[in-house]
């Protein structure tokens, strides 16, 4: 991909704009911030507790870019016309391969954003994304995993029409208990 993938999500009647865009050593302030949150800790599997893991964390998004293999987004809320904003999530498109059926999907979404619909209004985005960009290169299915626990997740998933598929065993420590798998094919 040669040109920055820039995604806009519109305003809804309740909910501000959304634009996801590769993630930039700009935002490793905010997202220092947003890691403090211990709930957002529970789920994610790498921990950034400083600007120096900040910064780690957003050069693996920026190699994943350049290897094409991994597309995280930082999603932001924002004004029309513009890329800059408060930081409210992440989006990420991963696994991705030329002939690969199928890529994971995963997401979170920062506290003080969290019941305004920025992670399925995200994750539509993303999905659209996914089998617009990679379908022809033989993407058929997005496979997105969270622990049983997480209910949010799955609300998420079941708002995004990624159907339940099956419950996956625990596989720690990245994965400590027992999962979800919801799937979504391409033109569901």
């Amino acid at each position: 991909m040669s040109a920055p993938v820039v995604l806009r999500v519109a305003a809804a009647p309740a909910f501000p704009a959304l634009v996801l865009r590769p993630w930039c050593m700009e935002d490793v302030a905010a997202l220092v911030e947003v890691s403090r949150d211990p709930v957002l800790r529970r789920w994610v599997n790498s921990a950034v507790d400083d600007d120096a893991d900040g910064a780690r964390w957003v050069r693996a998004q920026q190699r994943g870019w350049a290897a094409g293999e991994r597309f995280g987004f930082a999603v932001l809320e924002t004004q029309p016309a513009s890329v800059r904003g408060q930081l409210v999530g992440n989006v990420v498109l991963k696994e991705v391969a030329p002939g690969r059926p199928a890529a994971e999907v995963g997401y979170w979404t920062a506290a003080h954003a969290r019941g305004r619909a920025v992670a399925s209004r995200a994750l539509e985005a993303l999905t659209d994304w996914a089998f617009g960009t990679f379908e022809a290169d033989g993407l058929e299915r997005l496979e997105l995993l969270h622990q049983v626990d997480n209910l949010a997740s799955c609300r998420v998933a079941q708002k995004c029409r990624y159907d339940f598929d099956t419950v996956l065993p625990a596989a720690p420590p990245s994965f400590p208990r027992d999962g979800h798998l919801h799937v979504r094919r391409a033109g569901a």
